[in-house]
């Protein structure tokens, strides 16, 4: 009985730690939640001038053509629901940095000083290339996207006896709009992953250089799945993400060569 006491005694210590990271990644979650339902609360106000601002894009090419730039719904609910999507959608970016921040403050303490300093540009790098892939994507990218679509527009006259018109639901244009956005903001997260792993060591830029060509038909693959059957945002992607990749090998380089000469540095001190 006195030996498996011990035994407990033993084992109790150890778990301890377990815990210990177990509560501090619960209290993280937690506040990370917390924060985005503040937030998503918070953007349900403004919902509709988050809208009109995302609608921009298409209200600008519809004028331009001559056409109502009235976009509808067709069920009950629709109105609402789409002000929800944008609540989720605006909730998570005005909360990303904080859960960024959480992120960091659950890792830190296992990290030592050098390693936090080293670790901190690439938590600053992140949002800021999501920002950047995400303007791209609705300044540069959704014009002509849309200009490309409106294009298959047919107004009845002798040689078209069917008009075709475009009436756009606020569901779709939505749908479709943040998953331009989404998508852009993620592929542009590319060199910040890559970099950082390149820096744990789990891939090399010689890695990186032989798998050249498989990383060219899996951004294909990516670039017909997250974007519509439309060729010229496809190739926009592609070589956004492409070229972003060719960066990630010249970063992971650099790093790299960053610890070979930290590494001379120390056989010249032994």
């Amino acid at each position: 009985m006195k030996k498996n006491h011990e035994q407990l005694d033993e084992i109790e210590p150890s778990n301890a730690p377990l815990i210990e990271h177990l509560s501090e990644l619960r209290s993280r979650l937690i506040l990370s939640v917390a924060a985005f339902l503040i937030c998503m609360v918070c953007v349900f106000p403004f919902s509709k001038y988050i809208f009109n601002f995302l609608a921009i894009p298409i209200t600008e090419l519809l004028t331009i053509k001559n056409e109502s730039n009235d976009l509808i719904f067709t069920g009950l609910q629709q109105g609402f629901m789409v002000n929800v999507k944008i609540s989720f959608f605006g909730g998570f970016i005005v909360s990303f940095p904080f859960i960024g921040f959480q992120i960091w403050r659950f890792i830190a303490p296992g990290l030592y000083k050098k390693e936090k300093l080293a670790f901190l540009p690439f938590l600053i790098a992140s949002p800021l290339l999501f920002f950047v892939g995400a303007a791209f994507a609705y300044f540069i990218v959704l014009p002509l996207a849309f200009n490309f679509f409106l294009s298959f527009q047919n107004t009845s006259d002798l040689n078209n006896l069917v008009g075709i018109k475009y009436l756009g639901t606020i569901n779709e244009y939505l749908g479709l709009t943040m998953r331009f956005i989404l998508a852009f903001g993620i592929c542009f997260q590319l060199p910040v992953l890559l970099t950082l792993m390149g820096k744990a060591g789990l891939v090399s830029s010689l890695s990186l250089i032989r798998v050249r060509k498989y990383a060219i038909v899996t951004i294909l693959v990516v670039a017909a799945i997250v974007t519509p059957p439309d060729v010229i945002t496809q190739i926009i992607l592609f070589s956004v993400v492409y070229s972003l990749y060719e960066i990630s090998i010249i970063l992971v380089r650099l790093v790299e060569k960053k610890k070979e000469e930290i590494l001379q540095k120390m056989d010249e001190n032994i």
